[in-house]
Parts: C-alpha cells; structure tokens; sequence
C-alpha cells in the first residue's frame, strides 16, 4: 500500500501527465460553469452594461448619458473588445474569465514552485484553486475578480520568477492595468520591494536602488493610467486619477449602524440612495463627505468597527455561489444542491486559511532552525493578505476582496500538505 502511495505521490510531483490532468480539472469544471445561466446584477450588471457601451461606440458613460469615472474602466474596455468581436452575451463573458483564469493557473503553479522552491507544492496549490467552488463560480460572472487576480499574479511572476530590465518594463505595465481595475494596486509595488529588500544581505546598500526600482515600476504603471486621467480632465472638467467609487463603500462601512460590512440599509445610506438630483459621480462625492465626517465624529467607534471589517472580510465565502442565488434558473431548479455546496465551499475556505496559518508558523521555525533569513519570497503571499485587510479596515468588509489573495494562500497551503506528503514518503522509506 505505502509503495503504492509513494508511486502515485511520485507521478503527481514529476510527470508532464499529472499537470495535464491538473490543467483539465482546472479548467473543465470551470467550462462546466459558464453553462449556468446567470444574469449580471448589481456591481456586474454595471460592468457588462459598460462594456456593451464601449463596444458600441458610446464611451465610459453614467446611467444618465454623460461621461462618467465612477468605478474604474479596466475591466469593462478588457471585455468590450471580447463583445466588439463576439457579440454582448453572458457567454463572451465566461469565456474571456476562463481564460484568463488558466492563466491564473499557471501563474499559481509555477508562483508557488519559486516561493516554496518545491514542485511538488506548485502542483498541490495548483489542485487546491481547481477544486475551490468560490473560484470556479466565479467564472462565469461579469465582476472584476478573475481578470484582477490574473494581472495580480502576472505582476508578482514578472517581479519575482523573472529576471532582467524587461521584466520591470512588463511587471509596470502590468501593474497599470491592474490599478485601472482596481486603485489601490499600486501600494503592491513598495511592498513587493520591501520583501526584496529584506530577504538578502548588504540592506543599507542596496536602499537606493530598491527605491529606484519602485519608482520606475510606479512611473511606468502611471503611464498606462495617464490616458484615462487625461480623458477624465477632458470630459469631466476634473482631475481623477482612476476612479471616484470609494465614497460609498466608505459610508456604508462607517455610519451609526454599521456592524464591519456593507450595509446599504442604513437610514443615512437609504436617503441618499433616493436622491434622484446626483449623478454617479455626484452621489459618489456626496457618500464620501458624509463618511468622512462620520469618522470625525465618532473616532473611537471608527476604531471599534476595524475588527468587524475584518472579520467580514476574512470569515464568509462564496459570494461567486450568492450571485446565482438571486435570479439563476440553475438555483430555482436545485436549491438544495446550492445550500450544500455552500457549506462545502465554507469549509474547504476554511480548511485553506487554517493551512494559510500554519505554514507561516512552520516556514519561520524551519527558517529560524537553520540559521537562513526569515523572510524571502515566501513571505509573498501574506502581504498580498495585508493589502485588502488594510483597506477593509478604512472602508468596509466585503469578502470578495479576499478573492484575489486566494491563489497565494493555495500556495501557502500547497507547500505545507507537500511538505507533509514528503516526510511521509521519507519516514515509511526509513521503516521499510
């Protein structure tokens, strides 16, 4: 029996069959997905509608015609040259995603392979994203998750796995992209540096040319976003950067009922949303004045509510599965198997969190045990983690902020299971 497993542990570490099949599970239950029918709503419909109207020929506009930066642009115009060439259908959108997501797949492989130095933990974080319902319902959606997370992972590889002024020439470009999706990427780049910094010797030396790298990564990121701040000025009459959509996420998460997440039921929230005087823009601005002056006002709650936020963040998950459960033919028909695998997704997250832990408890007494640094690339995966649990801190906790994280905690998770999986293997060696 312990030749047996020993055998099989071999093939899934080494051979090119094993990563086929891991390739095809990843991306076959993933295909099986896009044939749920599920209409785009609330933060989707937005993006799709968007999208349609690139598409189309009529710009980045509100839903009142005029020319709009509320929420960032990145996804939508990645989608609508997909809806230029195929057509405006929920299909396009799930056939982009997966492609982009075997792309994930891959950056999550090879990722973890250089994080951990291990193949063997690249292929088990590698099976672990494939069988992750949250990740494989998502495919389908037109929300930014799956295309944001690929660029996240695209930028880390280029810094990391690759070598070469090019790379940094890339991983900008890359970076800029990912910050017209999402605004707050660009605060990766010192971070990312900093672990650079600190995982070799001579630190005070190489000061200089760590911030030089950052600020070329930064510059070039600008460059890319420069377009769409220029577009703005023209159109708008005002300087935005990327977006304006950070206002109501702010309030919601900071009012007199707010219990750590999104909650639009909140009186203030409620009259706001019947003004029918504001654009998206103006609603937007007017969001953001009345939470920042609720964090003036009540300090010490602001401070109370940061480990609700967090705990929001962090605890559900599943909200891929939450869409379908509003208005899906597949839910209607099948309620009960969604309840099911709501539970199963609960706990496989957990599971994958609970491993999360664990391999930084283990990675630092191995690291500590034989005198090497502590920190070097495999500390990756838990900056990425401080990244939205800062900025849920500030706003509100949503857990779809931590769907872009979840590859580098399969990583994570990966290298520990490989790790044991090994020792195993060795130990039954040493018995026989």
């Amino acid at each position: 029996m312990k030749n047996r497993l020993n055998s099989a542990q071999a093939w899934f570490a080494t051979s090119r069959g094993a990563l086929v099949a891991l390739f095809a599970l990843f991306i076959g239950l993933r295909a099986l997905a896009i044939l749920l029918d599920v209409t785009p709503s609330s933060d989707a419909a937005w993006y799709y509608s968007r999208a349609d109207m690139l598409a189309n020929g009529l710009g980045y506009q509100g839903d009142h015609g005029e020319p709009t930066a509320y929420w960032p642009p990145g996804w939508p115009l990645a989608l609508s040259v997909a809806f230029r060439a195929f057509g405006t259908s929920t299909v396009v959108v799930g056939l982009v995603n997966l492609a982009f997501a075997a792309l994930a797949a891959w950056l999550t492989l090879d990722l973890g392979r250089k994080l951990f130095a291990s193949e063997l933990a690249g292929r088990t974080a590698l099976l672990l994203l494939a069988v992750y319902p949250n990740s494989i319902l998502y495919v389908p959606l037109a929300l930014t998750e799956v295309f944001y997370t690929t660029l996240l992972l695209a930028a880390c590889w280029l810094l990391i796995a690759r070598k070469g002024g090019l790379r940094l020439v890339l991983a900008g470009l890359v970076f800029g992209v990912a910050t017209l999706v999402k605004a707050q990427t660009l605060v990766m780049v010192p971070l990312i540096c900093l672990i650079g910094l600190l995982r070799d010797d001579e630190i005070w030396a190489r000061i200089p040319g760590i911030i030089a790298r950052a600020a070329f990564l930064i510059g070039v990121a600008a460059l890319v976003v420069a377009p769409w701040t220029i577009r703005n000025h023209r159109g708008l009459g005002a300087w935005v950067a990327v977006s304006t959509n950070g206002g109501i996420t702010l309030l919601t998460g900071n009012n007199d009922t707010a219990r750590g997440g999104f909650t639009p039921e909140d009186p203030v929230v409620k009259a706001l949303d019947a003004r029918t005087d504001l654009d998206e823009m103006e609603y937007d601005a007017e969001a953001k004045r009345l939470g920042v002056e609720w964090v003036k006002a009540h300090p010490a709650q602001f401070v109370k509510l940061m480990p609700m936020k967090l705990l929001r963040l962090w605890g559900p998950d599943g909200e891929g599965q939450w869409a379908y459960e509003t208005d899906s033919p597949a839910y209607k028909a099948a309620p009960w198997a969604f309840t099911a695998l709501r539970a199963v997704n609960q706990l496989w997250y957990f599971a994958l969190l609970a491993l999360f832990a664990v391999a930084a408890v283990l990675m630092i007494r191995i690291r500590r045990a034989a005198g090497t640094r502590v920190i070097d690339w495999w500390v990756l995966p838990y900056g990425v983690a401080l990244y939205p649990s800062a900025i849920a801190m500030v706003f509100s906790g949503q857990s779809r902020f931590h769907y872009p994280v979840m590859p580098f905690v399969c990583m994570a998770a990966g290298w520990v299971i490989a790790r044991w999986l090994v020792r195993r293997g060795e130990a039954g060696a040493a018995g026989q």
